[in-house]
């Protein structure tokens, strides 16, 4: 019997529950799915805390991106078949050893790549690339400014914004975290604990401020991102992972220099089949490249998601972590 990480209630980790979860056989323009690695993601803990309420209600299986290999496939698909290699980034499902998913959902793998590296990297390197090719389409000679810089989004945009010219500026929460974000691609790591990180973007930029700022953080971070930013700067608010930012008055960004905000998610950007085609193409590429470098800091047992879920939102995790079926 295949096994999987439930919830049946909204709570803390405790509520991530291991049992037996029959997948079920594809249907038309679906496949099962055997995992072998699956990606840990804040937005795994805001479906289990009720931040975001569960879509479909409970029980639910969390998990947003994972990879493995194809065990059957349903009718009308004609490019996928048993034994490829596929990885995928959705909303829910992918705390399982084997799910049913559809197939227009998942990309295949190319060679050079690991399953656990696409299983860590495919949420979190197409978010990268939408926030850097099509958010705020990044050039050499821009200033960024990214919060949570030793995070799983932040390792790997820090490398590929830097591979784009960029002058990259993070926020950290410890020496630990500075260094390994400052390995990744960050020119400047602001530890945020010790210093007003406004007065430090000031000070790196000779107060002219960043062309753009990526907030994952939300309340924490808020309006303070603002005062980042070059009159017509961007705001990118992506995450709350401090709670969401809370409701300001439009003309706040008229204030601020006449200032652009957006909340976007990668499953709007990447709805469209070919766009999710574009963006784990990019992905791909940029890694095969190694310009990009995807390591694995952690790895937990599927079983003991609730020890991950609780390190990951204790903050003693860094980069990117995967949970082994």
């Amino acid at each position: 019997m295949s096994k999987a990480i439930r919830i049946h209630v909204n709570g803390g980790p405790e509520v991530l529950t291991y049992e037996d979860a029959e997948p079920g056989q594809p249907g038309s323009g679906q496949i099962l799915v055997r995992h072998t690695a699956i990606g840990l993601n804040f937005i795994d803990v805001y479906h289990r805390s009720g931040l975001y309420p569960p879509p479909g209600g409970f029980p639910l299986i969390p998990g947003s991106e994972a990879a493995g290999l194809v065990l059957e496939v349903g009718a009308d698909i004609d490019w996928l078949k048993p034994g490829d290699r596929i990885a995928y980034a959705v909303t829910t499902g992918a705390y399982a050893e084997q799910r049913v998913i559809a197939a227009d959902r998942v990309v295949k793998v190319p060679d050079g790549i690991s399953d656990e590296q696409a299983a860590a990297m495919m949420l979190k390197g197409m978010t990268a690339e939408y926030l850097l090719r099509r958010t705020f389409k990044v050039k050499a000679g821009d200033t960024i400014l990214f919060h949570a810089a030793a995070g799983g989004v932040g390792l790997i945009l820090g490398q590929w914004a830097k591979h784009l010219g960029a002058t990259v500026i993070g926020t950290a929460s410890s020496t630990d975290k500075i260094e390994l974000a400052k390995a990744h691609g960050f020119d400047h790591v602001i530890n945020y604990r010790e210093q007003d990180f406004v007065a430090g973007v000031l000070a790196i930029t000779g107060g002219k401020k960043c062309d753009v700022v990526y907030d994952s953080v939300g309340n924490d971070t808020f309006p303070a991102s603002l005062d980042c930013l070059k009159p017509l700067g961007m705001f990118a608010s992506f995450g709350q992972s401090s709670g969401p930012v809370p409701p300001f008055s439009m003309s706040l960004l008229a204030q601020k220099g006449s200032l652009f905000a957006t909340r976007p998610t990668l499953f709007v950007y990447n709805a469209k089949r070919e766009d999710l085609e574009a963006s784990a193409a990019a992905l791909f590429e940029i890694v095969l490249s190694g310009a990009v470098k995807i390591k694995i800091n952690q790895r937990y047992a599927l079983r003991d998601a609730g020890r991950a879920h609780s390190d990951l939102e204790g903050r003693r995790t860094t980069g990117t972590t995967i949970l082994i079926p």
